[in-house]
């Protein structure tokens, strides 16, 4: 049984690898300077914004985001999972891949994920020789002839049959109690339950079990490598639910799959969009017509899951739902799930059909050329769609109907990631509703202020909080503290703490021809500090972190990381991510540790890393990247947060005295006259 990938052989085979070749045997890259360029093959785009670092063995796209070394490249363009892109990897290099030995416990689960595949599979293969079984198949085979499907496309699906009756497939896998237990765990067959629906009578060796699916056409669900994992079932005669999926399983998440997609992906060499509708008949139906690219969600609305897999595949997705309320409804959840993963180069659009209407019996009426004009000619694109369905029955004209649009758009527009997209859309909220971009932005401020509120209030009251331990001097922490002897009792006044720290100037934004850095929180661009003209400095925060990407040795002059990671700025607390795993593993390069931090759960940090290690860390007026010393620069930053979280402590204790009128323990007053001195 092939157990995990030792990480040392990735490691390995990303120091042997060369991003270049691998990248230009798919996509023509250019030389331009020490990197190469290409239009990027995840989005549609004229001018080339995908850059190749020879240097750092890593890919980035400054338009969509799109970003990796040679394995992600492998996983995205040729779209394999991990484990295949590996072995693709090092095939292309004469290597074989070594498998680490499994934990008893992986064993078994691998063992058991294993087996529950083989069983899906010989299930799909039972329900699809009941359809050719004339004995049972003649009412289903009238109804998928009825809805216009043909035999191909039947077989190309999988489509099945699981003939009525209580036991017909327990009988053909289910053969002991052993079996048939295993065929519970694949969602295949229920456990019987007396009246009350309590077990019932379990007597060792007999089965108790009987079919989950009965009298319906069976449509199975694969995975993304066209494994069988589950099944969808409509019912051919009156019973009720309509429509049955299978349960949650130990190989089946219905929240992370989409039906339809791996027939999609093998239809087509790439996928321009995906059109995501609301049932398996839909799908298929849409084939039968050539349309090629439908998927649908399994039971269940569409999530962000559903979003982040099909925006792997595709730059575009359409969905398209009924016209009744129902069909609204799914589509406003669709629309909320989707506006955090709007990355720049990224589309959607929104085909509500005519009440009584479903893709599948439109399609049969209409045709599949005609169906594809109308997605052209009546699909809305995001910002359309939004707008016209927060502001349905809200009368713009009118000073109340502007102010309830911008509360109600607000919000969803504060989902979006930064970048273009994002300020786009502020700025037509702004046209329409007569309000300035920053005083949307304050509506926004207040109504997460309120919320917070709200939850604060709704939330027991906290228990005392003990005294904070002292840290180091030069340990920043979210509070600023610092170790400081006590002296005098005179206190400065609240203007003497304001400011930056001595000899430190901010320059305008941007970086020469680099975009800027964004801030993920508010959307605008960071102000670039320098320290001299012309020059572009990150904030210290990401100035380190960027510092440890081009220079992995530098985290040699921390001894720990946990003052870090405990902070509670995101930066930092990536920062001292990114010591920890150089503490642990001090031989890495900048390729191998790309490859560590790829696997980091936050979202935002795996947007971010590219982002600073694809752009020099100083930058020139004119874009050009300036000489630097790594150890001086690394030194400089650590001190700019000591002296940030100094004056933070400042404004502290002068906060406090205002609130406690001007009494400040003996502590505190030497506290505060010790940095008036400094």
């Amino acid at each position: 049984m092939a157990g995990k990938i030792p990480q040392y052989f990735i490691d390995d085979l990303l120091a042997r690898a060369d991003i270049v070749p691998v990248v230009d045997s798919r996509v023509k890259l250019r030389k331009t300077g020490k990197n190469y360029s290409a239009c990027c093959p995840f989005h549609d785009e004229k001018t080339p914004s995908f850059s190749v670092s020879p240097d750092k063995q890593f890919y980035y796209c400054f338009g969509c985001g799109a970003s990796g070394n040679a394995v992600g490249f492998l996983m995205e363009y040729d779209r394999l999972p991990f484990p295949e892109a590996v072995e693709k990897l090092a095939a292309s290099l004469g290597l074989e891949v070594p498998r680490e030995q499994l934990a008893p416990g992986q064993l078994k689960r691998q063992q058991e994920s294993q087996s529950l595949y083989q069983l899906t599979e010989k299930a799909a293969d039972y329900y699809r020789e009941k359809l050719k079984d004339h004995k049972v198949s003649t009412p289903a085979i009238t109804y998928l002839k009825n809805r216009g499907l043909s035999g191909a496309v039947a077989k190309e699906f999988g489509i099945g049959l699981a003939p009525p009756g209580w036991d017909n497939l327990l009988n053909h896998l289910g053969t002991s109690s052993e079996k048939a237990e295993q065929l519970e765990l694949a969602g295949l067959a229920i456990r019987r339950t007396d009246s009350d629906g309590n077990p019932g009578k379990n007597e060792p060796g007999k089965r108790h079990h009987y079919d989950r699916f009965r009298n319906r056409i069976m449509f199975p669900i694969r995975d993304q490598r066209g494994r069988t994992i589950a099944f969808g079932g409509r019912v051919l005669g009156d019973d009720k639910p309509k429509y049955l999926n299978s349960p949650e399983t130990p190989i089946f998440h219905k929240g992370r799959e989409l039906y339809g997609l791996w027939e999609a992906r093998q239809a087509n060499r790439e996928l321009k969009r995906l059109i995501m509708v609301e049932g398996y008949m839909d799908v298929v139906a849409l084939a039968q017509f050539g349309i090629r690219c439908a998927v649908a969600t399994l039971g269940t609305a569409c999530g962000e899951d559903h979003i982040q897999l099909a925006f792997r595949h595709t730059g575009e997705i359409v969905f398209c739902f009924d016209g009744d309320k129902a069909g609204r409804t799914a589509a406003r959840r669709a629309l909320e799930s989707a506006l955090p993963h709007m990355q720049d180069g990224r589309s959607l659009r929104f085909l509500l059909l005519p009440e009584g209407e479903d893709p599948d019996t439109l399609v049969r009426q209409i045709g599949g050329e005609r169906f594809d004009q109308l997605i052209d000619e009546q699909g809305r694109p995001l910002e359309d769609f939004l707008f016209d369905l927060v502001g349905e029955g809200i009368n713009i004209q009118t000073m109340d109907g502007r102010a309830r649009l911008s509360k109600a758009a607000a919000p969803l527009l504060d989902l979006l990631p930064a970048g273009v997209y994002r300020q786009l859309m502020f700025q037509q909220l702004a046209r329409r509703t007569g309000l300035e971009q920053d005083m949307l932005e304050e509506i926004i401020a207040a109504e997460k202020a309120r919320a917070a509120e709200l939850n604060r209030q709704a939330q027991p009251a906290p228990a005392p909080a003990p005294k904070p331990a002292t840290k180091p001097t030069g340990a920043p922490s979210s509070a600023g503290e610092f170790q400081a002897p006590g002296y005098g009792e005179e206190t400065p006044p609240p203007e003497a703490y304001d400011g930056p720290p001595p000899g430190f100037e901010y320059g305008e934004q941007g970086y020469g021809h680099e975009p800027p850095e964004y801030h993920e929180d508010s959307g605008q661009p960071h102000q670039a500090p320098r320290r001299r003209s012309g020059q572009y400095r990150l904030p210290a925060e990401r100035m380190l972190i960027a510092l440890l990407l081009h220079h992995p040795q530098l985290a040699t002059l921390i001894d720990d990381s946990a003052q870090y990671r405990s902070s509670n700025d995101a930066d930092l607390q990536l920062f001292g991510e990114i010591l920890q795993v150089l503490h642990k593993n001090p031989a890495l390069n900048s390729n191998q540790l790309f490859g560590r931090l790829m696997n980091l759960e936050s979202k935002e940090a795996r947007e971010l890393l590219p982002r600073l290690a694809m752009s020099h860390p100083i930058v020139g007026g004119q874009g050009q990247g300036m000489e630097y010393d790594p150890q001086t620069e690394f030194s400089d930053c650590l001190r700019n947060l000591e002296l940030a979280a100094e004056r933070q402590r400042k404004r502290g204790l002068v906060d406090q005295l205002k609130s406690n009128g001007n009494q400040l323990s003996a502590e505190q007053l030497a506290l505060l006259a010790q940095f008036r001195r400094k």
